[in-house]
């Protein structure tokens, strides 16, 4: 998900990717990011790992000096994104695994111009079968489970970058916009003619808002 901005960006900021599949709840994912991420640093998240990075935030907000918010959601799972994880977590116990990211995922992930670039849709179901059904439970459970983050929002007073697909479906622009009303030191940024998944999608127009967002400073005291 991130490997063109570990390659693109790689003269300006040093990439850790986490493994968000080892745990079934928000505190204790952050807790195994914080373990191995240095004293200090710049936390970026999309989707699930934007959701997550409240959580980083409210743990060990001395440790970050920059926070970046792709396609994220601020908000607890309603009843009926639960009732639709819960779906997807069936089709995964009878074997349709593969099936949850084909035939209900991909067309709520990608602009609709993407779903016929088999080198991009092949990638994000390799992807997928990486994570395996039992990692992917835990992420469900965790999701399912995470609290509200709106009330954390206007604490967060370092150079936050929001950013999302002008076409996500998941995570619409209604969402960022409130997210940047109500932090102190946010950027909105739309990336026109994109899904969710930003960073494969858009990677160019990513890492160009990414390099501003990572040499920014500033304007609030932390």
């Amino acid at each position: 998900m991130w490997q063109p901005q570990v390659k693109g960006l790689a003269d300006v900021a040093t990439f850790q990717v986490p493994d968000l599949t080892q745990a079934n709840s928000f505190p204790e994912l952050a807790q195994q990011v914080l373990e191995t991420a240095p004293d200090r640093f710049a936390l970026a998240g999309l989707s699930m790992g934007g959701a997550l990075a409240f959580e980083v935030w409210r743990q060990a907000p001395d440790r970050i000096s920059h926070l970046a918010l792709l396609d994220a959601n601020p908000h607890a799972d309603t009843p009926e994104r639960k009732a639709d994880r819960h779906q997807q977590l069936e089709m995964a116990d009878q074997g349709r695994f593969a099936e949850v990211t084909t035939e209900v995922l991909l067309p709520r992930l990608l602009h609709p111009d993407r779903l016929s670039q088999t080198d991009l849709t092949d990638l994000i179901l390799d992807m997928a079968l990486n994570v395996g059904p039992e990692g992917f439970r835990r992420q469900i459970e965790a999701l399912m489970s995470r609290p509200s983050s709106l009330p954390t929002l206007p604490a967060i007073t370092v150079p936050t970058l929001v950013l999302c697909g002008r076409e996500d479906r998941l995570t619409p622009l209604a969402l960022h916009e409130e997210m940047v009303a109500h932090l102190p030191e946010a950027e909105l940024v739309v990336v026109e003619h994109c899904g969710h998944l930003s960073t494969l999608e858009q990677p160019e127009a990513v890492n160009a808002a990414l390099r501003r967002w990572l040499t920014s400073e500033n304007s609030l005291p932390v």
